[in-house]
């Protein structure tokens, strides 16, 4: 049933408004404050670009960590989930980038590169779109080598709310009630960055994400959400880095 109304592109339409105009109200009926955000001011007052990544289960209250006179293209897949996603966050005046590791990913990535090239950000959640939960593919630290520019990461915590039971652990926060955006310190990846420099960068995006998710959810006086199990390295992986 759910499927067959999503196909209704009135339908869509209605609810991607609905669902920008929910995320509206619970920022505007409740009392929310934002932590850690200096080095994102700094790269907005300069005009410098960057990625702002965080958690696919802590995108609701998103849009409203960004400025809207700021551009900003956020990575979404193709599916017809990603799109609802999209139309919503549009609402917002958020720009979208369309492709995922298994589908359109080259070309989103040759889009997202000449974005941050042009002094645009660009924004991911390195977990989507799906999982394992919270934890970091590599995709966002090359796009970081290739246009020469930091990754910022974000995330909100909300006092009342729910998390679902979708693999996420998506996070809907209720209105009027308490929450907060933390933000955490940059990530620099070198233009010559190899394999053991990636894998370096990704294990901090994972880390500090993790880090600032978990202060979210303290300071709103919440159970923190544990990331999935991290996924086995390939036997030829594991082999490597033992030899190093």
């Amino acid at each position: 049933m759910i499927k067959r109304f999503l196909r209704s592109e009135g339908l869509r339409a209605v609810l991607c408004w609905l669902g920008a105009q929910y995320i509206r109200l619970v920022h505007v009926t409740g009392r929310w404050w934002v932590e850690g955000d200096a080095a994102a001011q700094d790269h907005w007052r300069d005009g410098r670009p960057f990625i702002l990544c965080f958690w696919h289960g802590r995108l609701l209250m998103m849009p409203h960590c960004w400025p809207r006179r700021r551009v900003i293209h956020m990575l979404i897949s193709q599916h017809r989930d990603g799109q609802i996603i999209a139309r919503t966050v549009g609402h917002f005046g958020i720009k979208t980038v369309s492709g995922s590791s298994s589908k359109g990913g080259a070309q989103a990535l040759r889009a997202m590169v000449r974005a941050l090239r042009a002094g645009e950000c660009v924004g991911i959640t390195p977990d989507g779109p799906r999982g394992p939960r919270m934890r970091a593919s590599d995709g966002i630290v090359n796009l970081a080598r290739l246009a020469g520019v930091p990754i910022i990461p974000a995330t909100f915590g909300a006092a009342s709310g729910r998390v679902l039971g979708t693999w996420d652990r998506f996070l809907v926060a209720w209105p009027f009630g308490r929450g907060v955006i933390v933000w955490g310190k940059p990530i620099e990846v070198p233009r010559d960055a190899d394999g053991i420099d990636l894998e370096t960068a990704r294990r901090a995006v994972e880390e500090r994400l993790n880090a600032i998710t978990a202060e979210a959810d303290r300071l709103t006086g919440r159970s923190p959400v544990p990331p999935a199990e991290a996924p086995a390295l390939p036997l030829s992986a594991s082999a490597d880095k033992g030899t190093r």
